[in-house]
């Protein structure tokens, strides 16, 4: 947001200069991103006479010249050549005489002086608006008044320069007290008056109206929480024209270009007392009746811009005695209702709608102006009065209107302030110090919060309504230390804490233990948008009012942003991708999901490359073992199967009591192809939600580290090539014996010896009793149960 430093002043008069304003804004919150240097006119004036054509005729040469004389001033008369085709005799005009310098758009200059122009001298230059610096305007030279202009006389006496510095506040979205000249003059007089520097603020009143007849318009309000308070007031006879130089220059300084003196008074208002406004042409609205309400959706609308918009039935609407819709209140006004050059009568509105209302309506027709900006955040209810009469007040000063009848008011309850109980202990706690009680005292008075009663150790305070982010005792602590001055709380030498022991419940505990095990393991911890663009918008959760279209989604998968970030390293010649991401993925289905999961892909080499170290890649085992090892630490009941999923080339699914836990794959070649990824890349996914419900205190159990040892023995199974080892891991897993430990295939063959569609897997199974040292019948009497359950189920034969 941009401020004028001259319209700073015309609600704090200090001596601080430019430099110590800004580094004061700075200090309470409101900084200053850059300065900069305003100029009402761009360039110089001097040099610039007051002229008039005495003679006009054609150039002999050219046909788009003019070769003209010019008196400019005690007898002296000027040849000058004119290219202008607005030119002729008896105009007055500014003329740039020999030696003086004009200056173009980009900031250089160029000096007139005598010449030849297709053979006619040329002793100066009569000039256009644009070549003054007075606007954009370069369809002709300009032509002045000339009962107000005297000729020989410097333009410049009849021009008012104004130079400014303008700061360039960033201003955060909780500051809605600030979004306004007199708000960061309000807030900057805080600062200054507690640091007892020297300063007068004017404070906002309103301002006293001189009322002329009566006026026959109705005021009606359909719905008092989207339009708790609106005020109307009728001018007529007013004189649509241009506005004062003084009034310009405030707008043009912050980046504004001015309009009418209507719609110019309007915009001082809005930034400079921070209430939108809004002229409509009174003539405009029939039976002279204005109704606040809503529409049907689906209504047509051509607004300002005319653009013709769909309602949606949602938005505030200011209407006519016919239901007919003037304006999308608070966002943007109707192409028909609007003030123009031949309105006499205008109908003035200030109001304070609902903020969430207005928000959603200039999201939905993604129109953000000044005045939705302001509503939408919340401006100060109290404050539409004082600004409609201020704005009355500039209206029958500039414009000629007079205010006929009483201003129309809808204020069935008053807003109120807000009532905070702040305790000088808290305050004493949060700053590890102590501010002087007469202190706070002072700085609350200085922000407008009025003290109601004492209280032991603290005070009971009403806080303006203005202030929409001071509603809690921490935020008031906020502003006391803000005004105070964060620099003059001495930083501790010594700082204690408590750390904080995660429950077994808490999800954090396992997030946290499984991000340590992947980091100690060499992976790395990204954090990606989870905005982005789809594909397949197939279940794809899409905003309402997208940034962009990049960022039109909640994305589905974790994987794409791996993806992005493999490619990233990859391109910079870091090929050796070990990643992993904790985040939420969204899907819209019959309602709309959220699920968090831990996200880990690989690719490339398994260590850094050195001499002893054979070239090993990643591959889709080395990622399911570390996969493995964070399950592990859940002590469940793990069953994989194959899985199909069009991101995956070769996929396993990890379930759980039925419940997915995990899927690993290799991405689909498609898929890489389209991140332009050449090298292999494995990814695992690992649902968090469905991982902290499965686990549970019972499953932790500690034991003694068995005193005896294990005993391995291995089989050698021929079965069918369509049996997988996953059906022989569980069938193994059903065997009854305590004695069996641990299960694994450590080989597989296919190939020659073996029988026409047939494999062979090798298992090792490790039996241990933890009482005894396990003896042979025992352990023969576990194997051959294995042996019989798998020739029943599977016919395998041993090799």
């Amino acid at each position: 947001m941009k401020i004028s430093n001259n319209w700073l002043k015309d609600y704090i008069k200090t001596d601080l200069n430019s430099e110590k304003i800004s580094a004061y804004l700075t200090d309470i919150g409101l900084e200053v991103e850059g300065v900069d240097k305003f100029e009402s006119i761009k360039g110089s004036l001097e040099g610039i006479v007051v002229g008039k054509v005495l003679t006009c005729e054609k150039h002999p040469n050219a046909d788009k010249l003019s070769k003209t004389t010019v008196d400019v001033g005690n007898g002296k008369v000027l040849e000058i050549v004119c290219g202008a085709p607005n030119v002729a005799s008896g105009q007055t005009v500014p003329v740039a005489v020999v030696g003086t310098k004009i200056y173009t758009k980009d900031g250089s200059s160029f000096e007139i002086k005598k010449a030849k122009i297709r053979g006619e001298v040329s002793e100066g230059m009569i000039c256009a608006e644009d070549e003054l610096g007075l606007s954009d305007d370069h369809a002709g030279i300009m032509v002045l008044d000339e009962t107000k202009f005297e000729v020989g006389k410097p333009f410049a006496d009849y021009y008012e320069l104004t130079n400014d510095e303008v700061y360039e506040i960033g201003l955060t979205p909780n500051r809605t007290d600030a979004m306004s000249h007199y708000g960061v003059a309000r807030d900057l007089q805080a600062f200054v008056s507690s640091n007892n520097l020297k300063s007068e603020f004017t404070k906002l009143e309103s301002k006293v109206l001189n009322i002329e007849g009566s006026h026959d318009f109705k005021l009606e309000v359909e719905d008092s929480e989207l339009t708790p308070r609106y005020l109307g007031a009728v001018l007529e006879n007013v004189e649509i024209k241009a506005s004062p130089d003084w009034l310009k220059a405030r707008l043009k300084a912050i980046g504004l270009s001015p309009i009418n003196n209507v719609v110019d008074i309007t915009n001082y208002i809005l930034h400079g007392l921070g209430q939108p406004l809004h002229a409509f042409n009174a003539d405009k609205i029939a039976d002279k009746t204005v109704k606040v309400g809503t529409v049907e959706a689906g209504t047509k609308f051509k607004t300002l811009d005319n653009v013709e918009r769909t309602l949606n039935g949602s938005e505030i609407m200011i209407k006519d005695g016919k239901d007919n819709p003037l304006c999308i209140a608070g966002v943007f006004g109707g192409s028909e209702s609007g003030v123009s050059s031949e309105t006499k009568t205008i109908f003035l509105e200030s109001a304070y709608f609902n903020p969430v209302a207005i928000r959603k309506a200039s999201k939905s027709h993604g129109l953000n102006t000044d005045a939705s900006f302001r509503f939408e955040r919340g401006v100060d209810p109290n404050n539409a009065r004082t600004a409609l009469t201020h704005a009355i007040n500039l209206i029958q000063e500039l414009a000629g209107g007079k205010l006929v009848g009483e201003i129309l008011e809808h204020y069935p309850e008053k807003i109120k302030d807000h009532y905070v109980v702040f305790r000088y202990s808290k305050l004493d706690q949060i700053l590890g110090t102590k501010i002087h009680r007469e202190k706070i005292k002072e700085i609350l008075k200085s922000l407008d919060i009025q003290i109601l009663n004492e209280i032991q150790n603290g005070l009971e305070l009403s806080v303006p309504v203005y202030r929409a982010d001071v509603i809690r005792e921490i935020d008031v602590i906020e502003e006391v230390l803000r005004i105070y001055g964060y620099n003059k709380i001495d930083a501790p030498k010594k700082i204690s804490f408590t750390p904080v022991k995660l429950s077994f419940d808490d999800q954090d505990a396992l997030e946290n233990s499984w991000a340590r095990t992947l980091q100690s393991n060499g992976f790395n911890e990204v954090m990606n948008n989870s905005l982005r663009s789809e594909k397949d918008e197939t279940n794809a959760v899409k905003l309402l009012n997208p940034l962009s279209n990049d960022l039109a989604f909640m994305r589905k998968s974790l994987l794409e942003g791996l993806l992005e970030n493999a490619i990233y390293n990859i391109n910079r010649k870091s090929s050796d991708i070990k990643f992993f991401e904790l985040g939420k993925i969204y899907h819209k289905r019959e309602k709309y999901e959220e699920r968090k999961q831990l996200a880990i892909l690989t690719s490339g080499r398994e260590v850094a490359e050195n001499w002893r170290q054979p070239k090993s890649a990643t591959d889709f085992y080395y990622l399911k073992a570390y996969v493995k090892v964070l399950l592990e630490k859940l002590n469940l009941d793990l069953q994989e199967s194959a899985l199909v999923d069009d991101r995956f080339s070769d996929a396993l699914e990890i379930k759980s009591d039925g419940k997915t836990v995990a899927r690993i794959g290799k991405v689909a070649a498609q898929m890489l192809k389209d991140f332009d990824i050449s090298q292999e890349v494995i990814y695992a996914e690992i649902e968090l939600e469905n991982c902290q419900a499965l686990r549970t205190k019972e499953n932790l159990k500690f034991v003694d580290i068995p005193k005896f040892n294990k005993i391995r023995r291995d089989l050698a199974l021929l079965v069918d090539k369509t049996i997988n080892y996953s059906e022989l891991y569980q069938l193994a897993k059903k065997n009854k014996s305590p004695f069996l430990k641990n299960i694994n295939l450590f080989d597989v063959y296919e190939g020659k010896n073996l029988p026409e569609g047939k494999k062979s897997y090798a298992m090792s199974f490790e039996l241990l009793n933890e009482e005894k040292t396990l003896e042979d019948k025992d352990i023969t009497e576990v194997m051959n149960s294995l042996i019989k359950s798998f020739q029943k189920e599977f016919k395998a034969e041993l090799r």
